[in-house]
């Protein structure tokens, strides 16, 4: 899948830019810790600015295509698995991203699941405070 190699190459470049053309408007991020999915492409794109200053040794190291049934809507839909590897606040993360498309072959939904769960929590961490320094979500009240 086209779509899956320009997303993979923008990433592994830290090109936030070329991201933008490859998600729907209402595209949907389930990330490993966050129960709710972070929805839109301005948010999205804000979370992959943070993610890419947060991770370090960033490489994918596999691709899988298929079709997977989305959560949004329970369809089936075109979709590709990238494995990768990386580094958060000294924390070894092994993870995928699983990408699904819509039927322009842009990115509609797309995954996260990391281990282990220390780096889960290293990570989740890290781009909370990112995300809150970059104003895309608010302060948590218990801090």
């Amino acid at each position: 899948m086209e779509t899956a190699e320009r997303f993979r190459a923008a990433v592994e470049k830290g090109e936030l830019a070329a991201l933008d053309n490859l998600f729907t408007e209402d595209i949907r991020l389930y990330s490993p810790v966050k129960f709710t999915p972070f929805e839109g492409k301005p948010l999205v794109l804000g979370l992959f600015g943070v993610l890419l200053r947060t991770f370090e040794d960033f490489r994918y190291i596999g691709h899988f295509e298929g079709t997977a049934e989305t959560s949004a809507d329970g369809e089936d839909a075109p979709s590709a698995i990238l494995l990768f590897r990386a580094t958060v606040r000294g924390k070894q993360i092994h993870g995928i991203d699983l990408l699904q498309f819509d039927e322009t072959g842009r990115i509609k939904e797309f995954t996260v699941m990391v281990r282990p769960h220390s780096a889960a929590q290293a990570l989740g961490q890290a781009v909370l405070a990112g995300l809150v320094a970059d104003g895309l979500v608010p302060e948590p009240a218990d801090r």
